[in-house]
């Protein structure tokens, strides 16, 4: 058994070495968070030493990932307008004639070629979105361009009926000017564009459209 001597009064730290100590461990602490934390976490870099160590980057990545999951999000739980898709007309009751000829069942009118021309003007960090209302197999050509600024967009559609916060999408970017293309329905319900602007500019977007399909709308 080891006997341990007491310090004494003399080696013992001192209250003003005490709070020193405290202060420098302070002074440190918030040294590392404006410094590293906030830079890295929430893009926010007063120093400026946060970019140069390169972790403001990796904080404002964070946040542009983290708005577009919302975003992303909100496109799915948006509630588009349900629109019943036209009701086949119903059979007229006959009356049955000896040998009188059998009526041949009326073929379903497909929807009358249609076009349009859509502009819509979003602010830094806006979003828009316009669907058309196609049925199924439906086929529709497009072509969408910007005023040379850079936005996201996401093409999708969701069905009339189906589960909620389903949708398929058809193709997707990010910072592009612009898309042209043909987008042919797979299920009765409305397709189109989702766009969002993450430049410091305003955007300009002109969607032109022609094909078959009942009606156009611009969701947000």
């Amino acid at each position: 058994m080891f006997n341990t001597k007491l310090p004494t009064q003399s080696e013992l730290p001192t209250s003003r070495q005490l709070l020193r100590s405290t202060v420098i461990a302070v002074g440190v602490a918030a040294a590392l968070l404006v410094t590293v934390v906030m830079p890295s976490e929430y893009a926010i870099d007063p120093t400026g030493v946060g970019r140069l160590l390169g972790l403001t980057q990796m904080g404002e990545m964070k946040e542009i990932l983290a708005e577009e999951a919302a975003a992303d999000a909100a496109v799915q739980q948006a509630a588009a307008p349900v629109v019943q898709a036209p009701a086949p007309a119903q059979l007229a009751t006959q009356e049955q004639v000896a040998a009188a000829p059998v009526a041949e069942q009326a073929a379903e009118p497909q929807p009358a070629l249609k076009s349009d021309e859509v502009t819509v003007t979003l602010k830094p960090g806006e979003a828009s979105e316009i669907k058309l209302e196609m049925l199924n197999k439906a086929t529709v050509s497009y072509e969408w361009t910007t005023n040379g600024v850079p936005v996201n967009h996401d093409t999708h559609g969701e069905p009339y009926n189906g589960p909620k916060g389903y949708y398929h999408s058809y193709s997707k970017a990010t910072q592009v000017k612009g898309e042209k293309g043909e987008l042919t329905a797979i299920f009765d319900g409305t397709h189109g564009w989702f766009w969002r602007n993450r430049s410091n500019s305003d955007v300009t977007i002109t969607l032109k459209t022609r094909g078959e399909y009942l009606s156009v709308k611009r969701v947000i």
